[in-house]
Order: structure tokens, then C-alpha cells, then sequence
């Protein structure tokens, strides 16, 4: 089993969330459809998550969240 963290969850009722295998610390997405739509989870892998484009509301949700690990914004007077 996995430790996840929800990214984003659309108005449909499909669910996303970042996941880390605890054996290993290999990190992937977790897609959960809607009831209707089988609601079978997909695991997939980040670099495959993220090759999709980032136009999706779920990819700027990862992204978000990779964003909030810099301490320092990117154009911050850093004297």
C-alpha cells in the first residue's frame, strides 16, 4: 500500500493523488475515475503524468505542489 496525498478532484468526481511506494519511495500518481466511469484506480508513473501536457487541472495541481518545496521564489532579491 501506498502513502498518497490528494492533488485534484474534478467537478465529475474523479480523483487524483501523489503517491509514494513506502518500500521504496518511488513516487507516482494515482487516478481514481468516478463511480460511473468504473471508478478503477491507474497508477502512472510521473514522468508519464506530466508528458500529457501541463494543461490539465490535475498536472497544475502536481506542479503546485512541486512549487510550494522551494523555499525562495525564483526572481527573489536574494541579498
Amino acid at each position: 500500500m501506498s502513502d498518497r496525498r490528494e492533488l485534484y478532484r474534478s467537478p465529475n468526481g474523479d480523483s487524483w493523488f501523489l503517491a509514494r511506494e513506502p518500500t521504496d519511495g518511488r513516487a507516482f500518481v494515482i487516478h481514481q475515475p468516478n463511480s460511473p466511469s468504473g471508478g478503477r484506480l491507474a497508477h502512472i508513473d510521473l514522468v508519464t503524468f506530466l508528458s500529457k501536457g501541463a494543461e490539465g487541472p490535475e498536472q497544475q495541481a502536481l506542479l503546485r505542489l512541486i512549487g510550494t518545496l522551494v523555499d525562495v521564489p525564483p526572481y527573489a532579491d536574494r541579498t
